[in-house]
């Protein structure tokens, strides 16, 4: 069964639960309001007849009770108080007599009224009673009478209209359940096709987010979802196809010169240099695998990260000593700044990974006579770690893909030069494993600064 009938159904369900109840109370309610209404009614003419009774008892004013009554939908019976019928404003008929009968002399009704008969359902009449005392002290009765069929009467056109009322709200009801539905499940079945094309591999899904609730939010979830895995599709593909290309370059050349080397009339120098250079294309693929195997432990949460308490200044020392020889053959300057001194939990021979890839980074692309620095800092609890060049710089469109797998700055570099783009994807993974952060900020022409946060103790 679809969602949108399944929906429909239950708001129909309690709606229509709701609307009975409330329909059921309300009628009750007004049923007995209407008849108590009635009864008041009917009551208080008695009381106006037994007051009028009380200030002049005579023929004429019996006779003109008995005359009002006639022309109105009530009934008036007046007797003595033995229950002797002195006047009425019709015959007397059975239903009534059996009230008046029943009463009789036993009653002892007061000037404020009194209801003597008040199912409307089952007997012929409602009735009540009011006392008075003529002049001469005898008390009498005024019995007032109403037909139990006007009141149904009454009743049955308020159950039309109560009817009337029901089918009105209910088809109301349902035209509201039917377009409500559509519009709370039209998003649902955009997202389920969305998902549906995702599933088979199709992440071109493009979702409108027309509401701020959560159906609003779910929608924006899955076409967040579409466009990372989307971004991952191309990802793959890209890495793939460089990866591709990285390992047929220095393949092709180990094929030709291997081929050249072993031909038997080649001068023993020459052999030597294409040994030379299949050697170095053999350390590339090898260099290139090792970052490709690191890169997929790291994917699979089994890169091996063995933190100890190591002290920062001397491990930074070692690290520029390593560097240094490396930078003053190319004349640029590796300087060390070390403004405080602390322990942190690091793998030391990760974390040596990390800065050396990013100080021979800064000397790829700095010149002579420029200056590459590591600051070593504190913010509060934090150490930071700076590694500024005054190189070529990254441009601001790059700056937020400098992390990705196999991206490079300058597409025209060389292998030689400009590494296989992994470094930088992998010194981020280390530093993250680490709990730390790391974040790059350039300038074009003026220079590239890497800082690296890390938790110490002082």
């Amino acid at each position: 069964m679809k969602i949108s009938i399944k929906l429909g159904l239950w708001f129909f369900i309690c709606i229509f639960i709701i609307e009975a109840s409330s329909m059921f109370f309300l009628h009750r309610n007004v049923v007995h309001s209407l008849v108590n209404e009635e009864l008041k009614a009917l009551k208080s003419r008695g009381n106006s007849h037994s007051d009028v009774l009380e200030i002049s008892y005579d023929e004429t004013t019996l006779h003109h009770i008995q005359m009002m009554e006639t022309e109105t939908d009530t009934e008036v019976v007046i007797t003595d108080d033995t229950g002797k019928m002195i006047t009425s404003s019709k015959p007397i008929d059975d239903g009534m007599n059996k009230i008046v009968t029943r009463n009789g002399a036993e009653l002892k009704a007061s000037n404020e009224g009194l209801i003597l008969q008040s199912d409307w359902q089952n007997e012929q009449y409602i009735s009540t009673v009011s006392s008075f005392k003529d002049p001469n002290g005898d008390i009498g009765y005024v019995y007032m009478f109403k037909s139990t069929e006007q009141i149904q009467s009454l009743i049955s056109r308020l159950n039309e209209h109560f009817i009337l009322a029901s089918v009105l709200i209910l088809l109301f009801m349902l035209i509201t359940i039917f377009f409500l539905s559509k519009a709370l499940t039209k998003p649902l079945i955009s997202m389920k096709e969305a998902t549906r094309r995702i599933s088979k591999g199709d992440f071109s899904v493009s979702l409108q987010r027309t509401s701020n609730d959560e159906i609003g939010e779910l929608s924006n979830s899955i076409q967040t979802l579409a466009n990372d895995l989307n971004y991952l599709k191309k990802e793959r593909n890209e890495f793939l196809a460089s990866i591709s290309h990285e390992l047929r370059t220095p393949l092709t050349y180990i094929k030709g010169y291997t081929d050249i080397a072993r031909k038997d009339n080649l001068p023993e120098k020459d052999r030597l240099n294409y040994l030379n250079i299949i050697y170095e294309e053999s350390t590339h693929v090898s260099d290139l695998l090792k970052e490709l195997f690191d890169l997929a432990k790291m994917d699979q949460n089994t890169f091996s990260i063995s933190k100890e308490k190591v002290k920062l200044g001397s491990f930074m020392h070692s690290i520029f000593l390593k560097m240094k020889p490396a930078y003053n053959s190319k004349g640029v300057k590796l300087e060390l700044v070390q403004k405080i001194d602390a322990f942190v939990d690091i793998d030391p021979i990760r974390f040596e990974q990390v800065f050396l890839n990013l100080l021979d980074n800064a000397l790829k692309y700095s010149d002579n006579n420029t200056v590459t620095t590591i600051e070593i800092t504190n913010e509060g609890n934090f150490i930071s770690i700076f590694v500024k060049d005054q190189g070529t710089g990254i441009p601001t469109e790059d700056l937020p893909y400098i992390f990705d797998r196999l991206f490079r700055v300058d597409k025209s570099r060389s292998r030689l030069t400009g590494g296989y783009g992994l470094g930088l994807s992998i010194v981020k993974q280390i530093v993250d494993a680490h709990g730390g952060n790391i974040t790059v900020t350039s300038q074009l022409n003026i220079g590239t600064c890497f800082k690296i946060t890390l938790k110490g103790a002082f």
